[in-house]
């Protein structure tokens, strides 16, 4: 199978279903977004800092995104191929190990400037992606159960990587700088 197709050339790209779309179309800026968090949570996972738990819910938070990813990816009409899903325990699962983090954590009384050693600054890049994730899909203004289940997953996804980021800091001892506005 060859990995070109030369179909794109002109801009357009194929959704999931056949439908014909621009390749700055709102569903494909969503899935592409999604795409590239997959990516920094790869990057994020890679480093050798990441403790075995965190690196195994990584790959879990991975092959959830290639769902959402593919659920994006679909015609609003829909297809007749078996698509995964997401779940609500999806959701469950990203909370607990949200939890679980956090009871090791000191209390926030600041927010918290991203950075500090580069493992922080990509947890921090990734959530951001992860907030633009969320939003574009937001956009789509679909209300089907998937996408009500998608938009809460990248909810919740981006205060995993939030917290994420505190526990690395905190096990490798590492500084949050505190940030604290000048009025």
């Amino acid at each position: 199978m060859k990995v070109y197709t030369k179909k794109g050339d002109a801009g357009q790209t194929s959704l999931i279903g056949g439908k014909r779309v621009s390749k700055n179309d709102l569903r494909i800026d969503s899935y592409g977004t999604v795409d590239e968090l997959n990516s920094w949570i790869g990057l994020v996972r890679d480093h050798e800092e990441i403790p075995k738990n965190q690196f195994n819910q990584l790959i879990e938070i991975q092959d959830r995104l290639f769902t959402i990813g593919s659920l994006l990816a679909t015609q609003p009409e829909g297809t007749k191929m078996n698509l995964p899903l997401v779940y609500e325990e999806d959701i469950v699962y990203l909370e607990k190990a949200i939890d679980e983090m956090n009871e090791q954590l000191p209390a926030m009384r600041h927010f918290v400037l991203p950075g500090g050693e580069p493992i922080l600054s990509h947890c921090h890049i990734a959530r951001c992606v992860c907030r633009r994730a969320e939003r574009l899909t937001v956009g789509l203004n679909d209300e089907s159960d998937q996408y009500k289940l998608a938009m809460k997953y990248l909810n919740r996804l981006s205060d995993y990587l939030f917290v994420l980021s505190r526990k690395v800091a905190f096990d490798l001892n590492i500084e949050e700088i505190q940030w604290k506005p000048r009025v």
